[in-house]
């Protein structure tokens, strides 16, 4: 049969629970995904393609074909971008730069980032951005918006006002928002005496780094906390609680959550309600956490579906700005990429072919037995008919790919 004739069935059988597969699918081709960039060099970057990642972050793995050269890095991220189907942005990091060791990271302009937009431009993606505060002799202490070392706050703040520029240069060309995302490694590896103090500095960091004002048009900043690192098991300056009382206070950015970034007890699709009752952005990093925040590369599983689940259930795919944070060096960064990237759209596709209106229904009602009742039988129906309609009307393929990796 084929994948139209294929697709009538599934048609027909979503629409005994009420579920438009049509609407669903014109939905989905109206929710960017933001593919990160490096997946494709395990966070190398092309400002030294023989640097060395610090803060606490670390790529395993040894598969071959990492890219040596920048023609060579954008020729394997647009093949694993035609690998996913439908809208995409591109996360790409400050270090992706193409001043070589020639500038340093509180020197860097629009002009040096003018290779991303040509590459946006052809692949008809947007971007996002994120300041690179590790990976550099200034960030080797342990602390950059943070540092007591005044010299090297002062550059480090420097650093994350020059990428705000750049997200907006992003914007401007692209005619889309830029979301440049904050994430630094600061803290400690043991008993910590004074924790009030480093976060009294990173307020006083981002203060200065949000003081201009930029059109939300073109960009918009997140900060992004974490629980725990390599070398900061003791004290994360920039933890969770911090950054949503500063979101919440200053309102001059909005959170992103990692979904590796907390205790392995805790979920984020959980956490999302919270921001969104009161209104809020969010900026997401899917990832895949195993037993801790180790990056694996996302795939269909529960807390991805539960995550997308969430953000279809309140009715905020215009608010929750879904983006990906994985690195696993031991398959082929091409393929994973592509995965990841795949995954996330069928969770997306999933949570959209759920029949909400009537859960919810049944659930205010009081019928909690048609309320499980029906979240078990939709797992039955053929979701993959579906996808691979997707997959041919964005002319992307379906399966096939797999045999060249």
């Amino acid at each position: 049969m084929s994948v139209e004739s294929n697709y009538q069935v599934a048609k027909e059988l979503y629409a005994k629970y009420g579920i438009d597969t049509d609407a669903a699918l014109k939905k989905l081709a109206e929710i960017p995904v933001s593919v990160h960039c490096w997946q494709i060099d395990d966070l190398t970057g092309l400002e030294n393609f023989e640097g060395k990642l610090t803060g606490g972050i670390a790529a395993t793995g040894n598969a071959g074909g990492k890219p040596k050269s920048i023609p060579e890095y954008f020729e394997q991220l647009e093949e694993a971008l035609k690998l996913i189907p439908g809208k995409k942005k591109v996360a790409t990091h400050a270090i992706y730069h193409n001043a070589g060791m020639t500038v340093d990271r509180d020197q860097i302009e629009p002009k040096h980032f003018t290779h991303w937009v040509e590459f946006a431009k052809k692949m008809n993606v947007g971007l996002d951005f994120n300041p690179t505060y590790f990976s550099h002799p200034k960030s080797e202490d342990g602390f950059t918006l943070s540092s007591n070392n005044e010299e090297i706050r002062k550059f480090w703040v420097e650093h994350g006002k020059r990428c705000r520029k750049i997200g907006e240069y992003f914007g401007r060309e692209l005619g889309q928002t830029c979301y440049t995302n904050h994430w630094i490694p600061d803290g400690y590896k043991d008993t910590t005496v004074d924790k009030l103090g480093p976060r009294k500095l990173l307020e006083k960091s981002l203060d200065e780094i949000f003081e201009e004002k930029i059109d939300p048009k073109y960009n918009v900043d997140s900060v992004e906390s974490k629980l725990f690192g390599l070398g900061s098991e003791a004290y994360v300056t920039g933890s969770h609680e911090f950054y949503t009382n500063y979101v919440a206070h200053k309102g001059n950015c909005i959170i992103c959550m990692d979904a590796g970034h907390f205790h392995p007890t805790e979920v984020i699709s959980s956490k999302l309600s919270s921001y969104l009752a009161f209104g809020q952005e969010i900026m997401l990093h899917v990832s895949r956490p195993v037993r801790w925040d180790s990056d694996h590369v996302t795939i269909l599983d529960d807390e991805t579906k539960a995550i997308m689940e969430e953000i279809k259930r309140c009715d905020a795919f215009d608010k929750v700005h879904i983006g990906l944070d994985f690195f696993d060096g031991s398959i082929n960064r091409i393929a994973a990429t592509a995965i990841g990237g795949r995954s996330a759209k069928k969770a997306i596709l999933l949570a959209l072919l759920e029949p909400t209106k009537e859960l919810m229904e049944a659930e205010h009602a009081g019928n909690f037995t048609k309320r499980l009742a029906l979240l078990e039988e939709i797992k039955g129906l053929p979701f993959g008919l579906v996808w691979a309609k997707y997959c041919d009307m964005c002319g992307c393929e379906q399966d096939d790919w797999i045999k060249r990796y």
